[in-house]
């Protein structure tokens, strides 16, 4: 929570403090409470950049795509938002008319969770391959080729339309994936 959610829970600073001294609430960070000692990653990045969305590795590791636990969390923003400086972030700047298509709000065990749907992923995947180091790169492609079934083609081709240069997008994907 934030601080003024946290606030608002003890009902004044004095008890703010009381809590925070008999561990009934913990300050994470900066303006980032918790009930919980070490909450998840993802719902506090989420508490912490509420515009900001989910993706790569952490996306990834959470929809089970791959057994590589991320070192950080993977925050994608719009170019104009303010550089994330909070150490165990990576922030992928993108334009802001491609930040929210494929962005969906999941439920996790500790709260929501603002993260790309496996559509998205897949193409994120597919844009950042060069980038990828290629057993990592593999074992998601592997990934996506034993939940082809699952995923809605037509809309990972739109989320593909939406960028420059797609046609080795649609390779990857028929050569790769499908």
């Amino acid at each position: 929570m934030t601080y003024e959610q946290a606030l608002e829970d003890a009902g004044s600073p004095f008890l703010l403090k009381k809590k925070l001294e008999s561990n009934e609430l913990y300050k994470l960070s900066r303006g980032a409470y918790s009930k919980i000692e070490h909450p998840d990653p993802l719902v506090l990045a989420h508490v912490l950049y509420p515009e900001s969305v989910v993706t790569m590795d952490s996306a990834l590791y959470a929809y089970g795509l791959t057994d590589v636990m991320p070192d950080k969390t993977h925050l994608a923003t719009g170019r104009g938002a303010v550089r994330i400086t909070r150490p165990g972030y990576r922030q992928y700047f993108t334009e802001d008319s491609l930040l929210n298509p494929g962005a969906v709000n999941v439920e996790r065990q500790e709260g929501i969770v603002r993260m790309y749907n496996r559509e998205r992923m897949l193409v994120e995947v597919m844009r950042r391959q060069a980038s990828l180091p290629l057993d990592y790169y593999k074992e998601v492609i592997e990934s996506y080729r034993k939940i082809i079934d699952e995923l809605d083609i037509a809309l990972v081709e739109d989320y593909m339309s939406l960028f420059k240069k797609n046609d080795y997008m649609f390779d990857i994907l028929q050569r790769e994936v499908l």
